[in-house]
């Protein structure tokens, strides 16, 4: 047992949908975006991340700049944080498919919420990075309900968002985050 999945036991969490095995075995997933839902809380990130590690992936994933001071920024670095400046969220897409086709492996992990609260719709970014980049976007949950977390389905877009997205959100209906009621998906 690796100690994320002791860490994950923990928590309550049981990990479903793919392994590790899974993602080494399958030379398409080196480079993926990965969406994280629902994402009410910081634990519900802090269980998302804990998964992420237990299934081996290189994962990366954007923090505010501010936040890469001491003593964290030693901690965010060596978790894969890449720090960004959100004055120029504009050129976000570019900056991320750029970090993305510049590595051999790398899981691009975003939560398409892109807040804690209760949110209607939820962000294209992770769509677009994973189009303009040409990858495939790994489903990821964290559901309180169920108590389970995992990568449980891999989606390529097919340049159609609105259909795309329809598709999408049909994984994550009925699952809850920390914070009942704040997910957008949760009654459906």
């Amino acid at each position: 047992m690796s100690k994320y999945s002791f860490l994950l036991k923990l928590c309550r969490f049981k990990v479903t949908g793919f392994t590790p095995e899974d993602f080494q075995n399958n030379p398409e997933l080196k480079k993926c975006v990965i969406i994280m839902a629902p994402h009410t809380a910081a634990y519900d990130f802090l269980v998302g991340l804990l998964c992420i590690r237990h299934l081996g992936l290189k994962m990366a994933m954007v923090v505010k700049k501010e936040m890469f001071i001491f003593p964290f920024k030693g901690f965010l670095t060596k978790i894969g944080c890449v720090p960004v400046d959100r004055k120029h969220a504009l050129h976000f897409t570019d900056f991320a498919v750029d970090l993305i086709k510049g590595r051999e492996e790398i899981a691009f992990i975003l939560c398409p919420e892109g807040s804690r609260k209760y949110v209607e719709h939820w962000k294209r970014g992770f769509y677009q990075i994973a189009e303009k980049a040409g990858v495939p976007i790994c489903l990821s949950h964290i559901d309180f309900k169920s108590r389970t977390t995992g990568v449980g389905k891999i989606f390529y877009p097919t340049g159609n968002y609105e259909q795309d997205l329809a598709e999408i959100e049909k994984y994550y209906y009925g699952m809850r985050g920390l914070r009942k009621g704040r997910f957008n998906l949760e009654n459906r």
